[in-house]
């Protein structure tokens, strides 16, 4: 494994190994590593012959400055943790990211007016930054993240139609905990009985795909009441959506593809999550 911390060393080591013809997977993370990430390194180790971790605490994502200190972040073990089976490391500073304040804008039009983009304003733009200035360094044949981000997912996808980068994005699906949680670096900042509490939602909506009706009203009626009887839990949306749209959907049977997407906080940690319905 080999640790890079300048875009100009990087693009060196990367050259030689483009000059021998190798295929290159980039999975990009703020670290605080966990199973998740480790399922994205192994899938794209599975398809590719060099694998690049990026590992980058990116400011222009962070709506709330309190949000990005709070970040947790532990790159020796990281490091430690994916030493076998990662072949590069990216883990550049924040000025060597960004020398001058970025002044790039994307239009995602709709996908970035709902659920995040809604909560989080200007988060998609800062997401999309550091993902084409990713590309840009790295030029992947093949690039990994996870469906819990299932709406970062569409915007990437919409960044690479509209800059027209030739990388092939590849989704992996959830890494939970024994309890059902999904596997977060915010996890961290949980006790140990708030993640408990975290995981309730997931199981309550687990049981709201069991109610037996087709009526996305009454799902969510379902949901909210549920939620409220964890006083620590504040549901920011609940949102049953058509899984190629992303747009909202009155039925189960209105798309052939279906899921709910959730945000929520316990205390003061913010987390998401996906679950598909059909």
């Amino acid at each position: 494994m080999i640790l890079i911390e300048t875009i100009e060393k990087l693009k060196e080591v990367l050259f030689r190994i483009k000059s021998n013809g190798k295929t290159i997977g980039l999975v990009p993370t703020m670290g605080a590593l966990h199973e998740g990430h480790i399922s994205l390194i192994k899938k794209a180790k599975s398809e590719n012959q060099v694998v690049v971790l990026s590992i980058f605490v990116n400011p222009v994502q962070f709506d709330k400055p309190n949000d990005l200190e709070r970040y947790p972040r532990d790159l020796e073990k990281d490091l430690l943790l994916v030493e076998s089976f990662t072949d590069i490391v990216f883990a550049p500073s924040v000025k060597e990211i960004y020398p001058t304040e970025p002044t790039e804008k994307y239009n995602f039009d709709e996908l970035e007016n709902i659920m995040e983009g809604v909560s989080r304003p200007g988060h998609f733009n800062g997401v999309a930054i550091i993902v084409k200035r990713l590309f840009d360094y790295v030029q992947p044949n093949r690039a990994y993240f996870g469906e819990k981000d299932f709406q970062q997912l569409a915007i990437i996808r919409k960044l690479v139609e509209q800059t027209k980068d030739d990388v092939t994005i590849v989704a992996c699906p959830i890494v939970r905990e024994p309890n059902g949680l999904a596997m977060s670096s915010r996890n961290q900042l949980l006790s140990f009985a708030k993640r408990n509490i975290a995981s309730k939602v997931y199981g309550i909506i687990n049981k709201s795909k069991a109610l037996g009706t087709p009526n996305v009203k009454k799902i969510s009626e379902f949901v909210l009441t549920e939620v409220k009887k964890f006083e620590l839990v504040k549901l920011d949306y609940f949102t049953i959506i058509n899984d190629a749209t992303l747009q909202p959907v009155e039925s189960l049977e209105d798309a052939k593809g279906v899921v709910a997407c959730v945000a929520f906080s316990v205390g003061d940690v913010r987390l998401i999550d996906m679950i598909r319905f059909k």
